[in-house]
């Protein structure tokens, strides 16, 4: 009875979790990528708080509360720190696909997952990998066309973060006995990877006044001009 409801409220979680993952597809502001990659990052520890104190698995349990203090506080607290605060305001506009558009490539590769998935499951073989497996890999695959339809340097790195939380929610489901040292590398590299990125936009951003990617050849030596 309580594996039934474990399983049917880590069901609930999933499904918020890939909502978050559509939402990041169809939002336009730079404010909403975040605000959705925080809701995803807790959705994704709580997973694996669950995952870990049904399987009691305390390495997955502090994989739980690494995550919970570092996606949802840190990163965004690190971005806020370096990124112009405009940045965050401004409308984001720079896309290679409209939103409507988009939300239909997205829930064609959603149901692409599934079909993925049901060829993984067997192998799978783990208690909750019938939901977190799914949804981990819609998780990638729309993280990864969010990268490809987005311009500006944020969202493409949110994606990329994006990729990661869904990669580790599936993984959470096949691998509860993760190795704690795993996950604090990557916590780290993720942690990395933001301040790098937002110091770098907001250098780009006082050179040149944007930052979308696909401007970066404005960006030349003083001699070369």
């Amino acid at each position: 009875m309580a594996h039934g409801v474990i399983g049917s409220v880590n069901a609930l979680i999933g499904g918020l979790f890939l909502l978050t993952s559509f939402a990041m597809v169809a939002t336009r502001q730079v404010r909403g990528c975040l605000q959705q990659f925080v809701y995803q990052s807790i959705l994704l520890a709580a997973s694996a708080l669950l995952i870990g104190g049904s399987s009691a698995s305390w390495h997955l349990v502090a994989v739980g509360l690494i995550t919970l203090i570092t996606k949802p506080i840190v990163i965004p607290w690190l971005l806020r720190r370096t990124v112009p605060e405009r940045i965050f305001t401004r409308r984001e506009v720079a896309l290679t696909i409209n939103a409507t558009a988009s939300l239909l490539v997205a829930l064609g590769l959603a149901v692409l997952s599934y079909f993925i998935a049901r060829v993984l499951l067997a192998a799978a073989g783990a208690e909750f990998a019938a939901v977190n497996l799914p949804i981990g890999i819609s998780g990638l695959l729309l993280g990864g066309y969010t990268l490809t339809v987005r311009r500006e340097a944020v969202p493409q790195l949110i994606a990329i973060l994006t990729m990661e939380n869904s990669a580790f929610f599936a993984g959470i489901a096949i691998a509860p006995g993760l190795s704690i040292i795993a996950e604090l590398a990557v916590a780290f590299d993720a942690l990395v990877l933001a301040f790098v990125v937002g110091l770098l936009t907001r250098l780009i951003h006082e050179r040149t006044g944007h930052t979308e990617v696909a401007r970066l050849t404005e960006l030349r030596e003083e001699g070369e001009r």
